[in-house]
């Protein structure tokens, strides 16, 4: 493959919109040569993004780690120069061959006579794999697992949440019994320093008004709920938190209940396969 050269990167500094996979793909050599080249990873993100490319979500990760505000980060990926996307060709209606509804005919009942029987001839174990083939694809498509999230500029709480670690560094439990030893002391001294001081609960002021602090942060967490927050659960493979997510929807965006419902379901279909 051609290394790209400095005018035609110059080239997508000015017009990042003519951005193609060949492109990306000669981007992602110049970054691992350069890995602080941020204006090069920001439009690498544009050309994953625009090609649909099932590696752009951790690599924004990759990015973000690498970019020193990423607050430019997410005004550059909810920008019209970022998310616009050039239109599909459509095909006119009068460019379509119209056959002949008796040739049509004519053509299923030869198909149907030089295949007898073939879908008989499937053994059960055969049709149940491929069952099971098609309600994966059926759920991934459902879900479209793996596609670029997109992110508004009016949701950076999405951009944020995506923005955390999925998996939490493991506690290390390796240490001598002595050190335990002194951990167990250090914490019962605390504990008697705590006693020792004779700490005063005061009494509740009756005429204070006590406040739902659940009911609160449960309305908190339903006006920050948006389609691309429960996307990013999703894609974390935090799956009862995308299911709770849908179901607020749903009673958010109620015209949208029989859209949400689907995904919680398909959700469901791919727990059960996991486990």
């Amino acid at each position: 493959m051609v290394n790209m050269n400095s005018a035609e990167f110059t080239y997508l500094l000015q017009y990042p919109a003519n951005i193609d996979a060949l492109k990306t793909q000669q981007l992602s050599e110049v970054i691992n040569e350069f890995p602080y080249f941020q204006s090069a990873r920001a439009i690498q993100l544009k050309g994953l993004n625009k090609t649909n490319n099932f590696k752009y979500n951790q690599t924004l990760k990759q990015t973000a780690a690498y970019t020193i505000d990423r607050k430019v980060l997410f005004d550059f990926i909810t920008s019209p120069i970022f998310i616009t996307k050039v239109n599909k060709e459509v095909e006119l209606l009068e460019e379509i061959e119209v056959i002949d509804a008796e040739a049509i005919k004519t053509l299923h009942k030869k198909i149907n006579e030089s295949l007898p029987n073939k879908i008989e001839e499937n053994k059960p174990d055969t049709i149940k794999e491929q069952k099971i083939v098609k309600d994966e694809e059926k759920t991934t498509d459902i879900l479209e697992l793996g596609k670029p999230i997109q992110f508004i500029s009016s949701d950076p709480h999405s951009f944020n949440e995506w923005m955390q670690l999925i998996a939490q560094n493991p506690i290390s439990r390796k240490g001598s019994s002595t050190q335990k030893i002194e951990e167990i002391e250090e914490k019962f001294n605390l504990i008697n320093k705590f006693i020792e001081s004779n700490p005063k609960i005061k009494p509740i002021d009756k005429n204070v008004i006590n406040l739902d602090v659940i009911m609160e942060g449960s309305t908190e967490n339903e006006s920050l709920m948006t389609e691309t927050l429960a996307k990013v659960y999703l894609e974390q493979k935090k799956y009862e938190n995308a299911i709770k997510a849908y179901r607020i929807l749903i009673l958010k965006y109620p015209e949208k209940s029989g859209f949400f419902a689907d995904r919680i379901k398909a959700i469901k279909n791919v727990q059960k396969n996991k486990s």
